[in-house]
């Protein structure tokens, strides 16, 4: 399976939007966790991924729990991106199969989940002290593209 990225409980419907269309730009499956913060009928979520939303290769799980169950992902498939990850995103291998992960807007991913995988926490590095985290688009595509440096064309 190519590159997954899992949106946990996202907030605001232009952010899945736009990572939906960086989906279909990169041949990636979106997969939400509920509960979500809108209808993913909402009209912001299909204006932000354009014309492209119907190309996205959409799952959804009721909760973290279900998406484990049905998928059991590997450890080494799991990326957890939060700002206050240990480790840069620079640094891993990723395999074609990688899975990363990214939390709501307001509150990043779970404890409970982000506690329950040592060693699988990732950060963009940011050069200004001035600013606590990214937009969670810009993060997803930042960390996709960076997944899958080397292996696009």
């Amino acid at each position: 399976m190519p590159l997954t990225i899992v949106l946990v409980e996202p907030e605001i419907p232009g952010n899945t939007g736009a990572v939906g269309r960086t989906c279909v730009a990169l041949d990636a499956e979106l997969v939400l966790i509920h509960p979500l913060g809108f209808d993913i009928s909402d009209a912001r979520v299909k204006r932000s991924g354009l014309d492209y939303w119907p190309h996205v290769r959409l799952a959804e799980f009721a909760d973290w729990d279900a998406f484990v169950a049905e998928r059991q992902p590997r450890a080494d498939q799991l990326f957890l991106f939060e700002e206050h990850g240990s480790v840069s995103f620079y640094e891993p291998d990723y395999p074609d199969d990688a899975i990363l992960v990214f939390g709501k807007e307001t509150t990043g991913i779970p404890p409970a989940i982000w506690r329950g995988y040592p060693g699988r926490q990732f950060r963009l590095p940011m050069r200004s002290q001035h600013i606590r985290s990214l937009n969670l688009a810009n993060t997803v595509a930042a960390a996709a593209y960076q997944a899958l440096r080397g292996k696009l064309a």
